[in-house]
Order: structure tokens, then sequence, then C-alpha cells
């Protein structure tokens, strides 16, 4: 079952914390599995162990595995209870009804069964069953209520013993075989061989559940009567407990690999005893195991302590350096500060003050006298113990408060520089000063001049404070020589105020601390500036939680919390530099209040973190050894094609897989059972990215639609600050679909420079026909250009006839106008002669040649030629046309063409205007006009 573990972590030490505790107990972690978690039976008969770590667990369904993240359930190979398991290095072997044999992994990462009774064709008793599964040298041996089988997995051989009627339990004791047999007393085997040990009563009015070896002595654990030393005379073993003990009805016991006993009950859960048979530990439903009833118990390899139940399985952390104090009832509340005054651990509540007596393990917590309500604070100073109270300011005396008078609300106490007789308190109203006097401590004065909640102070200079309030910001104060007023003050604006800030001071120096970091006053530059290794080490924008940093002067270090756990910050023995070693309790499961978080030295190594359930023990010594190297394992990989069921893989061969198939999903665990550090993994696949994931508590990662090519899946684990020392890695190949074949890229090269080919050849007819066109578009460019060429030189041979024929047409206009002007002029000088009464031979000579002027045809041929050269062929035209035209008609055709008028032409003519109409109608019935036709427009449109 996905991530069983990881979602137990938190459960389970959530859990322990509401347990209902009746004595001041602190107790180991515990995980907690239910069948629901698990999916199989309730019930649970043995738990073993293979080389790397993996846990096995005997149910009544079936053989469970668990590889510390993932619950797999293996039916049992006949349907019945398996009722015992014992693992050698990597091998399983199981027992349960009429059937015992064993489980090996295959190369795809599951268990398959090996029936040793069906290998060897074994003939069992009606009814056998196998209760019971050692190892002893070169033998795995099988236990039933009535025979003893030894397999020696070497020679491939089984040799049963019999003859042993109601054989209860089989046990090696200093590599000896011992058993019981109920009402007989205890045997050892010696050669196949039978020998009584002890019938004493005490052996054989009880059942013996287990045997020890204890120094030169063996105890014999019974089910109802205590412990016993197996001797002629067996003498109680743990006098001082032995009531108790006898008390007691054990189902089944264990001995630690450092001697200690853990019995397991039928109703009062799990006992723990020390070598002197002192009670370490009683853990029972009460205190969140599963249930009361222990079937069996196991010690793994990293010494954590399994329990198959009658309902479910609970894994304790003994091994673990924490342990913690429950207030399941309610009574002493949520731990806001503590102390160790004088040999008795005080805790302050938001319920009061409680004590109890170091050398009291069991003792109950008991109330301070008049302590009752909030305590915020626990201060030693001068042999004399204070208490910061919601009431007040108090002194602790024989177990009872002593108010000072006078006092507020106190967050604080601090030491006043030089001043041993004087104490300065931060109150809920601003400062207040505490006095010793001849009668004991008072309260003197209250500080005048500021008045804001003052629950973090901290003394630059003797008479120098800053103060920091998470709403408000941070103050600096000058108080006057008596601590009775401040007479200057100022508030830090390089800083920006912060939720759950804090001031504290370390290494000498004043520390502000919030979500951006650590900050140190500068005394010279009177200002706070980043400290840029203690940020590093405290935390960072992505885990802050809390900027309550918790020096620790005795030996300069200083703790700081973020929500992936606790830091421990101190000098290096190497180079003195400040390291940091992590404890990655998230805040979730140290149940920590943000910005009232508190740890006080409990002893030697041991810290004290109070929280909203009581409190941890943190033992910094062993927590710092338990950065040992861990490994992870691929545990399974699954292949499938689209809409196909998930197939596993071989995880040892190389894996060549079809194209198809490149869904892959990836399974990888760590075997650590321990709920005190988290679990992180980060993966990639080589050939897709060479990026590392982010780191997450995920132990499957899946890869869908994968393209063909070689692939390398890699994967780490990390345990707090510890990466695991093996890495993971899986090589694959995804085949090249048929279709991309060698073959079938030939053929698709040969097919595509085919295709190039003819393209090749398509393209180059089709670039010679382009060729050719353009050569003929180009011929034709040319040619139109020289037509436009020769147009244009053309109209420019038209313009110039066109201006040669507008002069030459202006030279016939006024050619044809002076020659009308001379007519004129000579037809008026005759006029005036005839009218002249005397004819002189003078005058008739002169009307000779004026007449002879004005029937000059040298005037005409000037014409003619004037007119020929402005209109050209229009003559010749004209008479194509009309043939039967005389050259007077051509004449008068001529003068038309001009658009002249009869008044215009009569002088041309020396006629009359009459005669030039006769003239112009009779020119029209040689052209054969009608009488709608103009016979202007018609010459002027020839």
């Amino acid at each position: 079952m996905d991530k069983v573990f990881k979602s137990t972590n938190c459960i389970s030490l959530i859990a322990i914390l509401l347990s209902i505790n009746f004595f001041a107990q602190e107790l180991p972690p515990i995980n907690n599995f239910t069948p629901l978690e698990y999916q199989a039976d309730n019930q649970n008969w043995s738990i073993s162990q293979t080389e790397d770590k993996q846990i096995f667990v005997a149910n009544n369904k079936g053989l469970l595995n668990f590889n510390g993240e993932n619950w797999t359930l293996y039916p049992s190979p006949n349907e019945s209870i398996i009722r015992s398991v014992h693992a050698v290095k990597q091998t399983i072997y199981t027992g349960c009804y009429k059937d015992f044999g064993y489980w090996e992994k295959d190369q795809k990462g599951n268990f398959n069964y090996q029936s040793l009774v069906k290998e060897y064709d074994l003939q069992l008793e009606e009814d056998e069953q196998f209760w019971k599964i050692i190892s002893l040298n070169k033998f795995v041996i099988f236990q039933s209520l009535n025979n003893i089988y030894f397999y020696d997995s070497q020679e491939n051989t089984i040799n049963k013993v019999d003859n042993i009627p109601e054989l209860f339990k089989l046990f090696v004791v200093n590599n000896e075989l011992y058993y019981n047999v109920p009402n007989k007393g205890i045997f050892q085997l010696v050669n196949g061989t039978s020998k009584l040990i002890s019938n004493h009563p005490i052996f054989t009015d009880n059942l013996v559940i287990n045997i020890y070896a204890y120094g030169n002595q063996i105890l014999v654990q019974t089910d109802k009567n205590g412990i016993f030393t197996l001797e002629k005379e067996p003498a109680v073993w743990g006098n001082k407990n032995s009531d108790f003990l006898s008390s007691l009805t054990v189902y089944s016991s264990l001995q630690t690999h450092s001697g200690k006993l853990v019995l397991g009950t039928i109703s009062n859960g799990v006992v723990f005893l020390d070598q002197d048979g002192n009670i370490i530990y009683h853990i029972n439903q009460n205190k969140r195991l599963n249930n009361n009833t222990i079937l069996n118990i196991f010690e793994d390899a990293d010494y954590n302590i399994w329990l198959g139940l009658d309902n479910g399985i609970s894994c304790i952390n003994l091994s673990l350096p924490v342990r913690i104090y429950s207030d399941g009832s309610g009574n002493v509340g949520t731990v806001y500060t503590s102390i160790v005054h004088q040999g008795v651990l005080y805790l302050g509540t938001n319920q009061g003050l409680f004590y109890k007596a170091l050398d009291a393990a069991s003792q109950e917590f008991k109330l301070v006298k008049n302590s009752s309500g909030q305590v915020w604070n626990l201060f030693v100073h001068k042999n004399s113990l204070f208490c910061g109270h919601n009431n007040g300011a108090f002194i602790v005396a024989d177990f009872e408060l002593k108010v000072l008078q006078g006092a507020p609300g106190t967050w604080c106490f601090k030491k006043i520089p030089n001043r041993p007789n004087l104490l300065l308190l931060g109150t809920y109203n601003g400062l207040g000063v505490l006095s010793l006097g001849d009668e004991g401590w008072f309260y003197r004065n209250a500080v005048d001049g500021f008045h804001i909640s003052s629950k973090f102070v901290e003394f630059s200079k003797p008479n120098e404070l800053i103060i920091n309030h998470e709403y408000k910001g941070v103050f600096h104060l000058n108080l006057n020589a008596n601590y009775t007023n401040v007479d200057s003050s100022f508030q830090h604006n390089e800083i920006e105020k912060g939720l759950y800030s804090s001031i504290t001071k370390f290494d000498d120096k004043v520390l502000y601390a919030y979500e951006e970091g650590v900050f140190y006053y500068h005394e010279q530059e009177n200002k706070f500036k980043k400290d840029s290794t203690l940020s590093n080490l405290s935390f960072d924008t992505s885990t802050y939680s809390s900027g309550k940093l918790i020096p620790e002067n005795s030996n300069n270090s200083i703790w700081s919390f973020t929500n992936k756990g606790i830091n421990f910050i101190s000098p290096s023995k190497l180079n003195g530099d400040f390291e940091s070693l992590f404890i990655p309790i998230p805040s979730h499961v140290r149940n920590a209040m943000i910005g009232y978080e508190n740890i006080t030295k409990f002893s030697e190594n041991t810290y004290l973190f109070g929280n909203s359930q009581g409190y941890l023990l943190l033992d910094l010594y062993r927590l710092k050894a338990m950065e040992e190297s861990f490994n992870l394992t691929l545990n399974s990989v699954q292949v499938n094609s689209l809409d196909e069921p998930l197939e596993y893989l071989p995880l040892n061969d190389a894996t060549v897989l079809e194209n198809k198939s490149n869904n892959l999903q990836f399974n990888f665990s760590s075997a650590l059972f321990d709920n005190l550090y988290e679990i992180e993994y980060q993966y990639r696949l080589k050939g897709l990215s060479d990026q590392w994931s982010n780191w997450h508590t995920k132990n499957k990662v899946s890869f869908n639609n994968l393209s063909f090519g070689d692939y390398t899946f890699e994967a780490r684990a990390k345990r707090g600050s510890k990466t695991s020392a093996t890495q993971i890695q899986f090589p694959f190949t995804i085949k090249r679909p048929k279709l991309l074949s060698n073959l079938m890229i030939t053929v698709y090269i040969i097919i595509l420079l085919l295709v190039i080919i003819t393209i090749h050849n398509i393209y180059k007819q089709y670039y010679k026909r382009q060729k050719k066109k353009i050569k003929a578009e180009n011929q034709r460019f040319l040619e139109i250009n020289k037509l436009e060429s020769e147009q244009n030189l053309m109209n420019i041979k038209n313009e110039k006839l066109q201006q040669d024929i507008e002069s030459k047409n202006r030279e016939l206009a006024i050619s044809t106008m002076s020659l009308i002007k001379k007519n004129e002029f000579l037809n008026s000088i005759k006029s005036e002669l005839k009218k002249l009464t005397q004819e002189s031979t003078a005058i008739k000579r002169i009307l000779r040649i004026i007449d002879k002027n004005l029937n000059n045809s040298d005037d005409w041929k000037f014409f003619e030629e004037a007119f020929n050269n402005a209109d050209k062929d229009f003559l010749k035209k004209i008479k194509t046309k009309h043939p039967s035209l005389t050259p007077n008609d051509l004449r008068l055709c001529a003068y038309l063409r001009l658009n002249l008028s009869s008044k215009e032409i009569a002088p041309l003519f020396n006629i009359s205007i009459k005669s030039v109409e006769v003239k112009r109608y009779r020119l029209r019935k040689k052209m054969d006009l009608d009488r709608e036709t103009s016979l202007t427009n018609y010459i002027l449109e020839i």
C-alpha cells in the first residue's frame, strides 16, 4: 500500500503525544499499521527481516512484505494461515497449515514460493501446523506441535525429529536447542535425542514462553508467573517487580541485542525490562498501541522493536534519540518554557507551573501552588527561580509562587550589566525593574517613557536596550543611570517588522531574526546588518516558520526552527566556523507553537523541546550519530503499452523494450522505519533529461509515451542532510518502431533518393521550361522595349512632324490670309479704279496687272505646295475618291479643308460670294452628297 509508512509518521507521533499518560513517562515514538493500511487480516503471528532490511510478516492472509514505503501481500500458498516466518539472508522461510517452504525474489522483484514439503515429498501428520522457524548453524529448523524438521540447504536434506508429543515451543540458547513440553518441563535436544533439563513444578505448571542467556545463567520466561533462573531450584528474577511480572499473562517475549527483555502480554501491551529487571517502559493500548495482545516480538537490524498484534502491527523506534512526554489527560497543557533547577524539572504551561524530581522517572507532574494560569518564562538568577506569568512576576520557593507585588504580566527577565542586584522585566506594559533587598527580591519600579509590550528585550550596552515588537518593529532605547526613565529612543527602520520575529543575544551580538534572515546590531554604525553565515545556517524563505532563536551559551551554540526541522548551530571542532546539525522533525510532527518555540538543556547531551502536547527529549549526541549511511533499493519496474496492463521487468538484465512498450513506472524505497526523519527522493531519466528532479516524498515515478532510444533511470534518497550511499541505475532501451528499422530506413533512403532524383528531374525540366519561358519573355521584353523605343522615336518624330505641320499650317494660314488680303486689296483698288469716269490706257493697264495678280497661278502653286506639306495626300485622297473633280474643285476643297468661309474663299477665286456658293453647290453634286451632309464636315473628315 503506497506511502503507508510516510502516512503514519505524523499520525503515530501525534498519537503518542495525545496518549493518556498517568505517569510522566517519556516514551519512544511508535509507528502503527492497521489492517486497512497493509490490506490484509488483523492477526500477525510472526515477523522477520531480510539482509536488505525489508520486513516480512506472517499474516492470516499470507506473507506481508514492507519495504519502508509500501506493503505487499503474497497470498498463502494453500490459502491457510501463515503462522511463522524466518529470513536467512535473502531467503524467507514460512510455515503454515500442512506446509512449509521458502520464498525467493525473482528477477522482476517479486517473491515466489517453493514448498519443501512437496519438494521432499514429506508425509505430514493430520492438521499439522508450523508455529516457529529458527536457524542454527547450517540448519533451518521448522517446529510444529508434534515434530521438528531440520532443513540443510547446503546438503539439500531434511531430517525429522519426531515422537515429541505436545511440543509447545522451541528455543536456541547459546547455540543449543531447548524445547518445552507442557506438564513435563524443559528439554534439550542433543544429536537428535531429547534430554530432560528441568521438570520443576514452576516449569511444568506453566507454559515456557522463552529462554534467555543471561551472563552465566539461563532465564526462563513463563506465561503467568514471571521469570526464573534455570537451575535445580529456580529463583525468581527481577525481585523488584516480581509481583507485577507475575500478574501478566505473557504470550511472546524477546531478548534485545543489549540484553534488555521485552514481554508481550495477552491483554496489557508490552513491557520493557532492563538487565536488572527494572521496568523501562510499559506501553499498551492506552499509550497508542494498536492492540493489547502481542502475538510476536521482533528486533530489526536498526534495533526497532516490531510487534505482531492481534489487530495490526506496531513498530517501536527504541533506537531513536527521541523520547516523548504527552499530556493526553490535558492536566499539564502546552509547554511554553522549562528549566532544570536543583534537581527538579519545571514546566511552564498555559495552565500553570508544574514540577517533578528528575530522579523520579514515573512520578506525576505536580502543580506549583498559586501558579494556575499562563506561564511565559522561567529564569534563574543568584540561585533564585523567577517565573514570568500572565498575572505578573513571581519567585518560586518551596514549590509555591511568591508574588512580586506590583509587577504586570511578565514576558521575560534580563540581567542588567554590572548590576547583579537588579533585574529588568519585559512586561505587557513596557519595562520594569526588580531589586534585591535585605528581605529578598521586590518590584522596584516601572520604566517611564516606553509603554509598548516588550516580549523580546536585549541589552546592547549597559544603558541601551533593543526591543522587538513583531507588529510594530524594533525600538532602541537609552535609559538613565538608575533605570527609571527612557532618556531617548528611536526605531530601527533599516530592518522590517516581521511576523514571528525575535531578538536575542548570541556571541556578544544582538541578533534580530525574521523571514528575510538573521541580522546583527553593528554598534559603530548604529544599525542592523545581515549575518550571512547565520542566515544561511538558520533558514531560508521557503522553510521559514519562525524567527525564534534560542542561544545555548554554555557551548556557544544556538537553535533555530523551520517548517522542516530544527537546526543546532555550533562551532566546528576543526576550524571554529559555525556549522549546523539539521534535525528533520517537521513543525507539524513536533507540534510546535510557532513563535513560542522553547528548548532547555535537560542533561549533558539531552535537550527538552516544549510543544503543544507536552515535550520531546532530544539526545543530541545520538542525533549526530544517526548521520549514518543508508541504501536505496529499486523494488520494481513495470511497463505497458497504451491501454494495456502493467507488466514487471527484470531488474538485473539489460532491458530492451518494444516500441509500443514505452510507459514505465519505477518503485524504489529505503528500508528505514523510524518516524523522526522524513525520507525524500530525487530522480532523473538520462536520455530524456540530465536534470535531477526536486526532492519529494513520493517513491514512485512514471514516464509515459517515451520515444525510442537509450535511457538510464537514476534515483537517490535523502534522510535529513544525509544522502543515500547507493544510487539506483536502471538502463533500458526502447526499440525503434518496425517502420523505422534499419531495413526500412534503407528502403526509405532508396525511396527518398528516387524521389529526390525524380523531383530533381521534374524541377530540372521545370527550370528548363522556365528558362525557355524566361528567355522568350526576355526576348519579348527586348522586342517590346525595342518597339517601345521605336514607338518613342516615332512619337518623337511625330511630335516633330506635328510641330512641322503646325508650323506649315501656320505658314499656310499666314499665306492664305496674305493671299486673301492681297486679293481683297487688289479688288478694292480695282473697284476704285473702275469708278473713275475717265478711262485711260494707264488705268486699263493697271486693271490688267491687277487681274493678272488676282488670277496668278503662281499663288495657287505656292498655296498648293504649302497645303500639301501641311496636309499630305489630302488632294490625292479626294481626287482618288472623286475622280471627276477639276483643279478648281480641288482648290475649293483645299479652302474648305482649311475651314474657310465663303466670304473668305471669294477673294481667293476673285469671284463673288454668291459665285462661291454656286461652286460649293456644284461640288456637292459632283461628290454626290445628300442634303443632310455638311460639305465642310465631309471634307474635314477625309
